[in-house]
């Protein structure tokens, strides 16, 4: 288990939404540097946020993010972006959607694995989603995908003392969500729980109803898979 207090954490997406509800309890839990990185960069008034360009569709970009953060013990990859129907979308978008939501974080972790391992071991924390056992268009199968590579990388870095662990979560009161109308959770309690549930040395954080709901029917038959 790693602690937060006085740890150097990084958080992808760092700049909005549950990403900056991150960083926010990050810093409410006592971690003493939080890396948020943003596709352009950002000014964040608190000499204890430092902000790092990266773009998760540019290996270049990752390969580097190693060099910039040797003192990173807590990593949450949150940045990702939503897509449309599986048919609706052209190979471009498939591409870029799974390279941001799947490849991006598959890259981060194995950028700065060794470098959690050095500083003694660590967590990554990967946001998922209600999604994740339920069809729902490209996004969906994106984030199905970071679940079972959650789950193989969960093993592989336990002899190096890292803890992987998956959030899941519904709809969230964000601008990625914002035109729709039901029943959303308030992000900076989605990402105070998950860091608790993280620091205790939980695998994973179903963190409201929908979430658990959908994992519940992914022990059932296929044509029943869906809300």
């Amino acid at each position: 288990m790693t602690q937060i207090k006085d740890a150097v954490a990084l958080v992808t997406g760092g700049n909005r939404g549950l990403g900056r509800a991150f960083v926010d309890q990050l810093l409410e839990k006592g971690a003493s540097k939080v890396y948020a990185t943003s596709r352009t960069a950002v000014e964040f008034n608190d000499e204890r946020i430092v902000n790092i360009i990266l773009d998760l569709n540019n290996s270049d970009s990752i390969a580097t993010l190693a060099e910039q953060v040797p003192d990173v013990r807590i990593v949450v990859n949150n940045a990702g972006i939503i897509g449309k129907s599986v048919l609706e979308s052209s190979n471009e978008d498939v591409r870029s959607i799974f390279e941001t939501n799947v490849l991006g974080p598959i890259q981060v972790m194995q950028s700065l694995a060794p470098v959690l391992e050095k500083n003694g071991g660590g967590v990554f924390i990967n946001v998922g989603s209600a999604l994740s056992w339920v069809p729902s268009g490209v996004y969906g199968a994106t984030k199905a995908a970071l679940w079972s590579v959650s789950n193989a990388l969960r093993e592989e870095l336990k002899v190096q003392n890292i803890q992987v662990t998956s959030l899941h979560v519904g709809y969230m009161d964000t601008d990625m969500v914002k035109e729709v109308d039901a029943p959303k959770s308030n992000p900076q309690q989605v990402a105070a729980t998950t860091l608790e549930d993280a620091e205790n040395g939980k695998s994973e954080v179903l963190f409201d109803d929908a979430a658990k709901y959908a994992k519940s029917l992914a022990s059932g038959q296929v044509d029943e898979l869906h809300f």
